[in-house]
C-alpha cells in the first residue's frame, strides 16, 4: 500500500543513483548563475591579470586554472540564455590568460589546450572581439615552437574573420600580432606594412574600455614595433626600444624583461656588445623576478649566438 503524505508531513527525499545525483547538483549550482556572479568572476580574472603582469605566471597559474575550472563547470551545465553567454565570455578570457601563463612558463602544449578551451567558450559567447583575441593569441604557441608561417596564417584568419566586427584597438592589436609573426618569418616588407596599419588604426581609435583584456597604447605598440625591427636586424630598433623602456609602466615586469631582451639583440646586431651585455643582465634580473621561462630562453638563445656577458 503506498504511503500517503498527509498535510504537514514532509515527503522523504528521492534517492538518486550517484551519477544522476551529481548531474542534479551541477545543474542546481548552475541555476545560481546571474549577472552579479558573472561580474564577480570577471573581477577575479582581472585581479589575476594585474598580479600576473607584476609577479609572473609561476605564482599564479595554479590559481588561474582553478578559477577557470570553476567557471567551466558552471558553463557546461548552465541553460541557454544571457547569463550563460556572459559566462562563456568570462571563461574564454580567463582560459586565454591561463594559456598565456602556461606559455610564459615554457609549456606550449598546455597553452594550446587552454586556448582551445578559450576558443570554444568564445564561440558560445558570440562576441567577435573575444573570438578574435583568443584565436590570435593562440598563435604565440606556434611562434614558440618555431612555426612562424603557421602563426601568420592563424593570426590572419582571426583578423580577416573579425574585419568590420571589432573595435579599432583590437584591430590594431591584431595587426601588431601579425607583424610580429611576419617578422619571425623574415617577411620584412609585410611586417612593416602590418606595423604601419597597427599604428594608423590605434591613432584613429585609441583605447577602448570594453576590452579589459588588451594592454595596447602608443608605448606598448612602440615596444612591439621595436621587437619586430630587432628581429629583422634593423638599426632603428634601438631608438624605438629605448623610448619604450623609458615610458613603460614599471608594473609590467615581464613585458619589461622582453623589452630588454629585444634591446640587447638590437645592440648586438649593431656591434655594440657592451650595451648589449648590460641589457641582457637587466633582462635576466627582470625575467627571474617574473619567473618567466619564456624570456629566460630568449636570453639563453641570444647568449648562445655569441653575445657572452662580461664576467662569465
Amino acid at each position: 500500500m503506498p504511503f500517503a503524505v498527509g498535510k504537514g508531513v514532509a515527503a522523504s527525499p528521492v534517492s538518486l543513483p550517484p551519477a544522476e545525483a551529481d548531474l542534479a547538483a551541477r545543474l542546481a549550482a548552475a541555476e545560481a548563475l546571474d549577472a552579479s556572479l558573472v561580474s564577480l568572476l570577471e573581477a577575479q580574472t582581472q585581479s589575476f591579470r594585474t598580479l600576473d603582469r607584476q609577479l609572473g605566471a609561476a605564482r599564479l597559474l595554479q590559481q588561474t586554472e582553478a578559477h577557470i575550472g570553476q567557471m567551466a563547470d558552471l558553463w557546461r551545465y548552465a541553460l541557454p540564455g544571457p547569463h550563460r553567454t556572459a559566462l562563456a565570455a568570462a571563461l574564454a578570457e580567463g582560459a586565454a590568460l591561463a594559456g598565456w601563463q602556461a606559455l610564459d612558463l615554457g609549456d606550449p602544449g598546455k597553452a594550446w589546450a587552454l586556448h582551445e578551451t578559450a576558443k570554444a567558450a568564445a564561440r558560445d559567447s558570440e562576441d567577435p572581439s573575444i573570438v578574435a583575441h583568443v584565436t590570435a593569441q593562440q598563435a604565440y604557441a606556434l611562434l614558440d615552437l618555431d612555426r612562424p608561417a603557421s602563426a601568420v596564417a592563424l593570426i590572419q584568419h582571426a583578423r580577416r574573420t573579425a574585419d568590420g566586427k571589432v573595435p579599432g584597438q583590437l584591430r590594431s592589436w591584431l595587426w601588431a600580432a601579425e607583424a610580429e609573426a611576419l617578422a619571425a618569418a623574415g617577411a620584412a616588407t609585410e611586417a612593416q606594412t602590418a606595423l604601419d596599419n597597427a599604428s594608423e588604426v590605434l591613432a584613429a581609435h585609441g583605447k577602448d574600455d570594453s576590452l579589459p583584456f588588451l594592454f595596447l597604447d602608443e608605448v606598448h605598440l612602440a615596444r612591439w614595433r621595436g621587437h619586430c625591427l630587432a628581429r629583422l636586424g634593423k638599426a632603428a630598433a634601438v631608438q624605438e626600444l629605448t623610448d619604450a623602456v623609458n615610458q613603460l609602466d614599471p608594473t609590467f615586469t615581464r613585458a619589461a624583461a622582453g623589452l630588454r631582451v629585444d634591446l640587447a639583440q638590437a645592440y648586438s646586431v649593431r656591434g655594440q656588445h657592451e650595451e648589449a651585455r648590460t641589457e641582457a643582465r637587466a633582462a635576466e634580473v627582470l625575467a627571474t623576478r617574473a619567473s618567466s621561462e619564456r624570456q629566460r630562453r630568449r636570453i639563453a638563445k641570444l647568449l648562445r649566438s655569441g653575445m657572452e656577458p662580461s664576467g662569465r
